[in-house]
């Protein structure tokens, strides 16, 4: 086994063209999602591992997860886009170990020096002092309360939560200073928290959206290898609804020619199982995302490939992805038209969307003094 170094190509990604060289074997990525480990977009080197005839391709080991401390000297992103409905999330983990072939939080990796290929789902950073920074940003004298989100980039739930249990420290400070919070994931790991959203949300606090790709779990195995399955998701939905915590479905990504198919029936399910909300996102494929999907189309459905990308490009302006504001979520054409038609028609006929659990800040009570904000008057 050797390793060949070459120049990085200044190209976009997703213009590259898929190489046999960079593929993974199998065994050494049993259980992940990525099927290659590109060099990041910042590397001055590109690196591929080749067999030289001496069989010791066999010795590499399989990519295990391996997590380290991230010292954070914030907690809280702001945004100022037009895209999102909140301005401000908290990310507890970078990297995500459910491994969705699509996640467009993969290219972050590469502002580590990693790969945004199978490292971001096996080489994992956990912020364990979230909860302190947190506690401390929202006592500062200048902060005006909003929703904060939790799940926008890597998921809050993904396994390493349940010794981590940073996103649970994360919502024991929102609940001590009656902070709004919105949550987006795709684990029915969050029912541990019941006991600590169901009060929140009892007092216009807390709210949950759980994402729903496919309810085929073949395609979800394939798709997004550790998150939890499809029906485990929906039972996460009625558990949720059933504790008083208003729940959504996020249809996201929907894949063109994959699983837009199943637009109407993931709804329905979702309805039945308490779902009053729901919204939809098309696939994105940012940088080196688009490489990683395509080298998924060709390993999992190799006769759907050409399909699938002529179709997500023919309402991505001809390219995999247009990051233009007000078009990165929906995409444009007819075939996205129609999504967004189909989309809109099946969650009124169910009754879905008809009013929106609005959450509050009028119950914050700033950090220090135990938990109470005094008045100079």
């Amino acid at each position: 086994m050797n390793t060949q170094a070459h120049s990085a190509l200044p190209s976009e990604p997703s213009c590259l063209p898929l190489k046999a060289e960079d593929a993974v074997a199998a065994d050494r990525r049993r259980g992940r999602g990525a099927g290659i480990n590109p060099s990041g977009r910042f590397e001055p080197l590109s690196r591929s591992v080749f067999d030289d005839g001496w069989d010791s391709a066999d010795e590499l080991p399989p990519f295990k997860t391996t997590i380290q401390v991230e010292k954070a000297r914030t907690i809280i992103t702001r945004n100022d886009s037009p895209d999102l409905s909140f301005d401000r999330s908290i990310n507890p983990y970078r990297g995500c170990e459910h491994g969705c072939v699509y996640c467009f939080a993969r290219p972050t990796h590469a502002y580590m020096g990693l790969s945004p290929g199978l490292d971001f789902e096996a080489r994992l950073f956990v912020k364990p002092n979230a909860a302190e920074l947190l506690e401390r940003e929202l006592g500062a004298p200048s902060y005006q309360p909003k929703t904060i989100a939790i799940g926008t980039n890597t998921d809050p739930y993904q396994p390493i939560e349940r010794e981590q249990r940073i996103t649970r420290s994360i919502l024991e400070v929102l609940a001590r200073t009656n902070h709004p919070v919105a949550i987006v994931t795709k684990s029915a790991l969050i029912t541990r928290d019941i006991d600590i959203l169901a009060p929140m949300a009892a007092k216009g606090l807390a709210k949950v959206a759980i994402s729903v790709t496919t309810l085929d779990r073949r395609i979800a195995r394939a798709m997004e290898p550790r998150a939890s399955t499809p029906t485990r998701r929906l039972a996460a939905i009625q558990q949720l609804t059933e504790a008083g915590i208003p729940v959504g479905v996020m249809v996201a990504p929907v894949v063109p020619a994959v699983t837009d198919s199943e637009i109407e029936r993931i709804l329905e399910a979702a309805h039945t199982f308490g779902a009053r909300e729901a919204g939809y996102i098309l696939l994105r494929l940012p940088l080196e995302v688009s490489e990683i999907f395509r080298d998924f189309l060709l390993r999992e459905l190799p006769d759907r490939y050409r399909h699938v990308m002529n179709v997500l490009r023919s309402m991505r302006g001809g390219k995999d992805y247009d990051a233009e504001w007000g078009k990165r979520m929906r995409g444009t054409g007819p075939y996205a038209w129609q999504i967004g038609r189909r989309f809109e028609l099946a969650a009124k006929r169910l009754g879905m969307n008809k009013a929106r659990a609005k959450l509050t800040t009028e119950l914050f009570l700033k950090p220090g003094n135990g938990g109470v904000q005094l008045s100079l008057f």
